[in-house]
């Protein structure tokens, strides 16, 4: 037996798809540390590059009309200009004997395996190239130490062997 033709014309369109161009992009939003926003003038020109690539971004996709690629640059622009804003560069005083914001440090724990980090802010830290946040725990572990005091990370003993004022 076939269906009715009335049938057909009032079947529920739940199981098709809506044209949802008009529909907003939910990215989510980049989550703003709670911490001072400390920066060293590395880190400000890294957050003035990010700007400028996002604005660049948002430019593209309006010339494109990629809804995306605008709700992406969009986010980061908030994002990147919280930070500018709220920015303060700190430069460590070329005369203190004690770990501070904006050094670098040189470890060595029980074995003389020797470690070097910069402290830096947050935007800018990658422990890959040797940059760590200010507000992690091997950076809070060493502030305010001074060459040959020690320290315990991680059921580890490591004595700062040198302190360098260029992050």
């Amino acid at each position: 037996m076939r269906p009715s033709k009335a049938y057909l014309r009032s079947m529920s369109r739940a199981f098709t798809k809506e044209d949802d161009s008009n529909s907003s992009i939910d990215v989510g939003e980049r989550p703003i540390s709670p911490h001072r926003n400390l920066v060293t003038e590395k880190g400000l020109a890294h957050i003035d590059a990010e700007l400028a690539a996002a604005h660049e971004a948002l430019a593209k996709g309006n010339a494109e009309a990629d809804r995306d690629l605008i709700a992406r640059a969009s986010r980061d622009l908030r994002y990147w200009n919280a930070r500018r804003e709220s920015a303060e560069v700190s430069r460590p005083d070329p005369h203190s004997d004690v770990v501070r914001f904006g050094m670098t440090v040189t470890i060595a724990d029980e074995d003389d395996k020797s470690q070097t980090w910069a402290i830096v802010g947050e935007d800018e830290a990658d422990a890959s190239h040797g940059k760590i946040s200010h507000v992690s725990p091997m950076a809070k572990a060493m502030f305010g130490k001074s060459v040959g005091d020690s320290f315990v990370l991680n059921d580890r003993e490591w004595e700062i062997t040198a302190i360098d004022t260029a992050a």
